[in-house]
């Protein structure tokens, strides 16, 4: 199937059935996210799997009480680092050298580079461009689900302190940005039949 079928077979399911996704379909929705673009390939995030259903259901008021957090086969949780410092920059560059077998001296200019890009950055603003390249894995993450034809709801509408406190982040320099809900669909989702809904592509696309 192309990827524009499976985009028009997926919506935002409001209703999942409770029923377990495949290990392999799993698998194969974080092997694409762990692929995701993210710039400079930092990767500034880490990725939550929750599929433990004491742990779900001590996030479902958290979350206001959205059915699909445990309902879900899976609970996707992308936490943004807090920060991002010279010893992240480091161990990205190490982790470089070592896997295509170079030697370090060889990484300085690109090293020296990713570091004076951050440099003139607050830690604000670290936390704020590292939520947005957990946002594109997370983008991601929702298109290799469609294609393993497999539902998953984004979810923003959570209190990050409460997600952060239940899941130990804050002490591990991590901040809940968005979550995913992955499972099946109910039949009686009310939203399934119904058509998608999206700006007319005159609207969208300004070409110049």
């Amino acid at each position: 199937m192309s990827l524009i079928t499976d985009l028009q077979w997926r919506y935002a399911t409001k209703k999942m059935n409770g029923s377990k996704v495949s290990q392999e379909k799993i698998d194969t929705i974080l092997e694409a996210i762990q692929l995701a673009p993210s710039s400079f390939g930092l990767q500034p995030y880490t990725v939550f799997v929750i599929e433990d259903a004491a742990t779900k259901a001590k996030l479902l008021p958290a979350s206001y009480n959205q059915s699909q957090i445990t309902d879900c086969s899976h609970l996707i949780v992308f936490a943004a680092w807090n920060n991002l410092t010279a010893e992240n920059v480091d161990t990205f560059i190490a982790d470089i050298a070592a896997k295509r077998n170079m030697p370090l001296e060889a990484l300085n200019d690109y090293k020296g580079y990713i570091s004076s890009s951050i440099a003139y950055l607050t830690e604000e603003q670290k936390a704020v461009w590292n939520a947005k390249q957990a946002y594109i894995a997370f983008g991601i993450g929702l298109a290799a689900a469609a294609e393993a034809r497999v539902d998953a709801t984004p979810m923003e509408g959570f209190v990050p302190a409460q997600y952060n406190e239940i899941l130990g982040l804050t002490e591990q320099g991590l901040n809940a940005t968005v979550v995913m809900a992955v499972g099946y669909r109910d039949q009686q989702d009310w939203l399934a039949p119904l058509p998608k809904v999206r700006r007319d592509k005159e609207l969208l696309f300004k070409h110049i």
